[in-house]
């Protein structure tokens, strides 16, 4: 084996466990659209009314 396989090889790897990691973080979200950006679990319920409008 030489150093371009395992060159290879990792960056496979690396790109399988990115891939993993969306979709668990994905089926793992319970709150919003589940899309895995973050920016739907928010809770506004703090935020004043004066502010949101």
């Amino acid at each position: 084996m030489n150093i371009q396989e395992v060159l290879v090889y990792i960056a496979f790897a690396l790109a399988l466990i990115y891939a993993v990691r969306l979709v668990y973080r994905t089926i793992k979200s319970k709150k919003g659209c589940s899309s895995g950006c973050g920016k739907c679990g928010v809770d506004f319920s703090k935020i004043d009314d004066r502010i949101k409008s």
